[in-house]
């Protein structure tokens, strides 16, 4: 599954995030994109393990995964290039739709599903649905299998100071809507993924998270 040079160098990247430094390892860089193609390859062959809509669904690999280059819009702090990176397993756009998601950072590794980083249609799309069907999450949230697997609930990789225009602070869902993205996340040891076997795991927990998937999918 992950290569051990594949940590080994997200490891190296995130104490030398600079362009100068990617530059001279673009061969390092370049077995690691090949690892996470190779990683969405096998999400996608497995995918009838947990969602019949991503088994049946075409797939770009070399288009499953987030890039190193951060855009400007979209950085956390001062660094050029991530040091994890999601590869995705979705039946749609992961910009516009619910999905799957293995995220590979040293000591920070986790899987679930969700739409962390929508367009503003896709974001506007899910908080119009979270705020017509309330019910229908807390169903998903709880689910015994979701629960199980993500005792956390969801989660959001952003959140908003107030719910968006148009909507009340005072509705029940009004911290769902303060979140601009969500999901759930089960984390994995390192170990685990350099191991074949580890898409046994991660099809028992998109198994668990396709509710939630299901869920959303009704907001397109």
């Amino acid at each position: 599954m992950v290569e051990p040079e594949t940590f080994t160098f997200l490891a190296d990247l995130a104490q030398n995030n600079r362009k100068a430094w990617m530059d001279a390892h673009r061969p390092e860089r370049d077995d690691a994109m090949r690892n996470f193609t190779g990683i969405a390859m096998t999400l996608h062959d497995y995918a009838d393990r947990f969602d019949p809509f991503v088994a049946d669904a075409a797939i770009k690999p070399k288009q499953s995964y987030t890039r190193f280059h951060q855009d400007p819009r979209d950085r956390t702090g001062r660094d050029l290039f991530r040091t994890g990176i999601d590869v995705f397993a979705n039946a749609g756009d992961p910009s516009e739709d619910f999905g799957y998601y293995l995220h590979i950072e040293p000591g920070n590794c986790h899987a679930g599903a969700g739409l962390f980083h929508p367009s503003k249609p896709a974001l506007e799309r899910l908080h119009a649905h979270v705020a017509r069907d309330p019910e229908g999450l807390r169903d998903v949230l709880a689910d015994p299998d979701f629960s199980a697997m993500f005792p956390g609930g969801l989660i959001t990789r952003k959140s908003l100071t107030s719910v968006p225009d148009g909507y009340d602070d005072a509705d029940a869902a009004a911290p769902y809507l303060k979140m601009a993205g969500l999901g759930c996340r089960k984390d994995i040891p390192d170990a685990a993924l350099l191991d074949d076997e580890a898409i046994d795991q991660l099809s028992e927990i998109f198994r668990a998270a396709s509710p939630l998937v299901r869920h959303f999918d009704q907001a397109r």
